[in-house]
């Protein structure tokens, strides 16, 4: 369900890191090589860059799939950035939304994305709407499982949750409120990337030469691409990458130890 990838660093254009790789985003939209639901991602496209003084970042997205659109190769020839967001859909449940329901989702300087599906959406999620507040509801740009649990994420980032806390604590809040569910989730502010590993790939790449790539899968075959374990919760900026695991709250408990003493 979905692939997708952000990077921060040092200037490029956004066709060198979506497009010219031999296996960039944009041919993992129909040929995935580690994909592990759905093999065709068709079901829309959507990429978010930062300008330059800009801290409000753009969005270009499209309901079909990116290789019918005609343009995007020239907009990711000419447009460069020191961040992005991208992202191709394969749709959980065919709607109406749109190009709406397409990620990056957005909202101030924050762009969002979720690989993966929640568990029995939507009753599963339902006890977990009292907890938003009514206007981030009526905002919500699309009627799907990514869209609520962009607006859980963000309601913690409003509230002032730094980015590592809110993505981990919404998996936690989903992850128990629908057991089974994949939440990779991916999130930019344009200087930091932070994601999660939970339930399908996600792998990072330190560039040599500066700059840090988060994907779904390797872009090309340089050896320096790490895969992220399963449960973990990943913080980077265009220099460092910060793995930290995640409790699985459907993990049985494990036999109690004495701690050690804090040094």
């Amino acid at each position: 369900m979905c692939r997708h990838v952000a990077y921060v660093g040092p200037e490029e254009p956004l066709g060198k890191l979506l497009v010219e790789p031999p296996h960039a985003l944009y041919r993992q939209s129909w040929a995935p090589q580690r994909q592990r639901h759905g093999t065709v991602n068709a079901d829309g496209f959507g990429v978010g860059w930062y300008a330059e003084g800009d801290p409000v970042p753009a969005r270009y997205r499209r309901a079909g799939p990116i290789w019918a659109d005609l343009s995007f190769a020239d907009l990711g020839r000419v447009v460069r950035s020191t961040a992005l967001l991208a992202a191709v859909r394969d749709a959980t449940l065919s709607g109406a939304d749109a190009e709406a329901a397409a990620a990056p989702f957005a909202a101030g300087p924050w762009l969002f994305s979720h690989n993966g599906a929640v568990k029995g959406w939507p009753a599963s999620l339902a006890p977990l709407v009292p907890t938003l507040p009514a206007v981030d509801l009526l905002s919500m740009e699309a009627r799907n499982d990514s869209a609520l649990v962009w607006a859980l994420v963000l309601a913690r980032l409003r509230g002032g949750d730094d980015e590592g806390q809110a993505l981990a604590d919404t998996v936690l809040e989903v992850a128990e409120a629908a057991p089974g569910s994949r939440l990779n989730l991916l999130l930019t502010n344009g200087e930091t990337i932070t994601a999660t590993a939970w339930g399908d790939t996600l792998w990072y790449l330190t560039r040599p030469g500066g700059g840090t790539v988060v994907a779904s899968e390797p872009y090309d075959d340089d050896p320096h691409w790490q895969e992220v374990p399963d449960r973990t919760l990943l913080a980077a900026s265009g220099t460092d990458v910060l793995l930290t695991p995640l409790k699985d709250p459907d993990a049985p408990l494990a036999p109690s130890r004495p701690k050690e003493p804090r040094t």
